[in-house]
């Protein structure tokens, strides 16, 4: 009898360790998440985060600036994760050192937004279609309004880049550089009535409150893509590592890539951001 009592005793113990074993996977902490403006103003993290803080016990505190800002934080040590959009600039970030690798995480695209083409004012209106460069043209030739960023995140990056491809040098009393994040952009031209790039997520979500339409879309220039890069700990000795892998490793789950494509489906009739893990 007392044989046979141990040997339960012993079985239901094993048994406590296994649960406890198997349901305890939650990692606790904090994390310092350093990303863009479009995934704060586009509702993204506010749609993602809880479940993460709820798969893993990991509470995230997000500082949302320009990726160039973004970038600069992680070589200061000031994150211990990044999301960003700007990809070469994210491999050198890499390559130097700043952060341990890079992974492709989703992405959407870049449009250009405006007042809604008017063949009463052709002179002064551009025209709709999916040729960006040709747009851009069209505004610097006739000094029509632009709004840039102007503050080194990867929309002003991607900006600059099409400036440069078109062989033009954006400049005088037409272009206004607002030095701000996306939503504060948008405003501005939907005040001015003018133009700017804008990443689509961040548009569709505050559309219902610009005076502002799609004027370009869907040209090969205006693809963008988002990585992910948890900061090399040897930044700083507060560098949560532990929970920065998570972050991505969640990220890059089947659970996060399958979250990112549901985003927007349901009130935009599109995924704002489309997944793209490998």
């Amino acid at each position: 009898m007392k044989k046979f009592l141990v040997v339960g005793l012993s079985a239901l113990l094993a048994l406590t360790l296994l649960i406890g074993c198997s349901t305890d996977k939650k990692i606790g902490g904090s994390i310092i998440l350093s990303t863009t403006t479009s995934t704060q103003d586009s509702g993204l993290l506010d749609y993602l985060l809880p479940k993460f803080t709820e798969d893993t016990g990991i509470e995230v505190k997000v500082i949302a600036v320009g990726t160039g800002k973004a970038l600069q934080m992680g070589k200061d040590g000031e994150a211990d994760v990044l999301l960003v959009h700007a990809k070469a600039s994210e491999e050198e970030f890499v390559n130097e050192g700043h952060g341990l690798e890079r992974k492709d995480v989703m992405y959407n695209d870049f449009i250009l937004v405006g007042p809604k083409y008017n063949l009463a004012k052709s002179s002064t209106q551009v025209e709709p279609g999916n040729d960006i460069k040709k747009a851009l043209s069209f505004i610097s030739e006739n000094n029509i309004t632009f709004i840039s960023r102007g503050d080194d995140s990867g929309t002003h990056k991607k900006e600059l880049a099409i400036w440069k491809e078109t062989g033009i040098e954006p400049q005088g009393e037409w272009y206004i550089s607002a030095g701000s994040g996306m939503a504060d952009v948008l405003k501005i031209a939907s005040e001015k009535q003018g133009y700017t790039i804008t990443d689509r997520a961040t548009y569709l979500s505050l559309k219902d409150t610009l005076d502002l339409d799609i004027i370009i879309e869907k040209d090969e220039n205006l693809f963008n893509q988002y990585g992910i890069i948890p900061v090399n700990p040897e930044k700083n000795d507060k560098i949560n590592s532990e929970g920065a892998k998570a972050f991505m490793d969640w990220m890059l789950s089947e659970k996060g890539q399958d979250l990112i494509g549901k985003y927007g489906v349901e009130e935009y009739g599109m995924a704002l951001f489309i997944p793209n893990a490998k």
